[in-house]
């Protein structure tokens, strides 16, 4: 039976919401073992002169103890 653990993640990118994901996976693969899948719970951006500066994630990561 395997144990399974959730934590929630905020990332950033300048470059999009997908960045922003993939960023949060590679950093969290640095520590964690055994990562299973990633929800995104929640999409935001800012906005700096009229343009879209900064995509957030806020997302669920799910990962296997050992």
């Amino acid at each position: 039976m395997a144990v399974l653990k959730v934590i929630e993640v905020l990332s950033s990118s300048t470059t999009s919401w997908e960045d922003a994901t993939k960023k949060a996976v590679e950093q969290a693969a640095k520590s964690l073992k055994n990562i299973r899948s990633v929800y995104v719970q929640e999409q935001s951006a800012t906005v700096l002169d009229g343009n879209v500066s900064e995509y957030r994630v806020n997302l669920k990561l799910t990962f296997e103890i050992e």
